[in-house]
């Protein structure tokens, strides 16, 4: 799904006022818990910098019961 940067303005905003409620383009949407407010944002915020070319980094957590081999 494509998201705007009007929508990640909305989200946003939303955290900086402490509202669980978000209305964006007259559809309201209302998270059950400020994580969830900010899950919502991180996903978009990720979209949108995947769709301008710069897609987040990731991290891969190597783990090893044995020492390393020589």
């Amino acid at each position: 799904m494509a998201y705007t940067t009007a929508e990640r303005d909305a989200l946003q905003k939303a955290i900086v006022n402490g509202t669980l409620r978000v209305t964006h383009n007259g559809r309201s949407v209302e998270y059950r818990s400020m994580a969830d407010l900010k899950e919502a944002l991180r996903l978009v915020e990720e979209a949108l910098a995947t769709e301008a070319g710069n897609p987040p980094p990731r991290q891969v957590l190597l783990s090893s019961r044995r020492g390393l081999c020589r």
